[in-house]
């Protein structure tokens, strides 16, 4: 039998303190009234789709993941019997070339406003995912969405930073953890995913 060292056993107290954290936070959302701006978004969404018009999402760091990931969702498909025609969604942390190419010749702060830019046209949705709500990039993005007459949705956390103002539906996780907060996030983003799925597949 391999004898658990004490370090292991502190280890594993670790781990036990941060599942602990991550439901309770989840607990937390789930006894309050958060869950109505999921529906909310996700009729929203549904009926942007259903007009022509698409889903983009932009983020950094793990956020960035997240957007690639859920616009993955509606590309190609969330649940696996679900056989349907793809849904128009699209992150915007694109190619290299093009991060690159407007980092060294605009500025890492204006990638997302120019994909907005450039992509976006009345009848999308962006949504913004930020922990902190305070990322220049982002904020960029969801002005420069407001002044093409796209609809601006957030996953924030915290109190909801700056972003909060410049989205017109939010989803905020009240927490201060990066980690924390972007679990959540991922949730989130998978049930409005389902939810988008059978607003426009069983409509």
């Amino acid at each position: 039998m391999t004898e658990v060292s004490e370090k292991s056993i502190e280890l594993v107290k670790n781990v036990h303190m941060q599942f602990s954290a991550s439901i309770a936070l989840k607990q937390q959302l789930f006894e309050g009234v958060y869950f109505e701006q999921l529906v909310l978004m996700a009729e929203k969404v549904a009926a942007a789709i259903k007009k022509g018009g698409k889903l983009m999402l932009c983020g950094n760091g793990g956020s960035a993941a997240d957007a690639q990931h859920l616009a993955a969702e509606l590309l190609v498909r969330l649940r696996s019997d679900c056989n349907r025609e793809s849904l128009p969604a699209i992150s915007l942390a694109l190619d290299t070339s093009t991060l690159t190419a407007c980092g060294n010749d605009y500025g890492f702060d204006r990638i997302y406003e120019r994909a907005v830019e450039g992509l976006g046209k009345p009848g999308d949705i962006l949504l913004a995912i930020t922990t902190s709500g305070r990322s220049k990039n982002i904020l960029l993005a969801l002005e420069m969405a407001q002044k093409k007459g796209i609809t601006t949705f957030g996953f924030l956390g915290g109190s909801g930073g700056p972003a909060a103002a410049l989205c017109q539906m939010a989803f905020v996780v009240p927490s201060s953890e990066t980690n924390r907060i972007q679990e959540v996030h991922i949730t989130a983003g998978h049930v409005l995913m389902d939810l988008v799925e059978q607003l426009v597949v069983k409509a």
